[in-house]
């Protein structure tokens, strides 16, 4: 059971309690469904809360989906980002995306092939843009320039995205995240030599 502090609001905790729960129930039916056209009524319903009170957190159904969607991502991943990304392999962070991504397929594959696709992808980019920025620098320190840095950094984060996409949405069963993160790091090792080639003719 949940416990609520005594300094904070009644009406706050009721707000983060419809919240979550709202999120739970999203998460849940397009699950089940394989489809995140799940109707607003039976979200309510299942969370247990009023389509009003859906409206007012959210203001509609693809807002809410999109949010349970990061939430979900953002409970899983952020503790297991250390605060000093070179103490963890890469390896191990891709890891992690990738079971969770396997984890919660039947969710991510109907979110991005629906009209919420689009959405998920840039926010999912937004979320990861930061992690590939800070590799980026600790690989390259000062010798790019902060623009291209950030260009390298938007390149990467766009190919992974488009790259666990179509693992996600088209792989065949069962989904072998050891695999995907091999070929990734494959990626990544020859990523490191063409630009080793290209700073050191």
């Amino acid at each position: 059971m949940e416990r609520e502090s005594a300094s904070e609001p009644s009406s706050d905790r009721r707000v983060r309690r419809s919240r979550a729960a709202l999120m739970r129930a999203a998460v849940e039916l397009v699950s089940e469904r394989g489809t995140s056209g799940v109707p607003v009524a039976d979200i309510a319903e299942a969370a247990d809360v009023s389509r009003q009170v859906l409206y007012q957190h959210f203001g509609d159904r693809d807002s809410l989906l999109l949010e349970a969607a990061l939430d979900l991502l953002e409970r899983a991943l952020t503790p297991s980002l250390p605060d000093e990304l070179s103490a963890v392999n890469s390896r191990d962070h891709v890891l992690v995306l990738a079971r969770h991504f396997v984890e919660h397929r039947s969710f991510y594959r109907a979110m991005l092939t629906g009209p919420s696709g689009f959405a998920l992808n840039r926010a999912l980019s937004e979320f990861f843009l930061p992690i590939n920025r800070a590799n980026v620098t600790r690989h390259f320190g000062d010798e790019l320039e902060p623009r291209t840095a950030d260009d390298l950094a938007a390149f990467i984060t766009g190919g992974a995205s488009a790259f666990f996409n179509v693992w996600v949405v088209e792989a065949d069963d069962p989904l072998d995240p050891e695999a995907l993160a091999d070929r990734l790091m494959r990626v990544t090792i020859a990523l490191g030599a063409i630009a080793t080639e290209e700073s050191h003719p």
